[in-house]
C-alpha cells in the first residue's frame, strides 16, 4: 500500500484532483472489461490500417502532382482524411467504453 504522506508528482496530484471532481459530480468509474479492451484494440488496429492505406495513396498521388497548387490540395485532403479517421477511432472507443458498441 503506498504511503499517503509520500511526495507526489504533479501528475499524481492532478489525477487525484480529477478523481475527486468526478466523485463530487457523481461520475462512476467503471473498469474496462476484457471484451471492451479487445474491441478497443480492434478499433485501433482498423484505424492504423486505414491511416497506412491513406498514406500510401497520398504518396502515390504526390508523386503524380504536377504543380504546387495541386500538391497543396492533396496535402489538405490528406490532413482532413487523417483527422476524420482518428476522430472516428476516438468516437468508436468512447462508444465501446460507454457500452454502446
Amino acid at each position: 500500500m503506498p504511503d499517503d504522506d509520500a511526495p507526489k508528482s504533479a501528475y499524481e496530484l492532478a489525477m487525484a484532483r480529477l478523481r475527486k471532481k468526478d466523485k463530487d459530480e457523481g461520475v462512476v468509474e467503471r473498469p474496462v472489461t476484457d471484451e471492451q479492451k479487445a474491441a478497443i484494440a480492434e478499433a485501433r488496429r482498423v484505424c492504423e490500417a486505414r491511416l497506412a492505406e491513406r498514406e500510401i495513396m497520398h504518396r502515390s498521388a504526390r508523386a503524380r502532382a504536377a504543380d504546387p497548387e495541386a500538391l497543396e490540395k492533396l496535402e489538405q485532403e490528406y490532413r482532413r482524411d487523417r483527422e476524420r479517421i482518428t476522430y472516428d477511432r476516438d468516437r468508436k472507443i468512447e462508444e465501446i467504453r460507454a457500452g454502446k458498441a
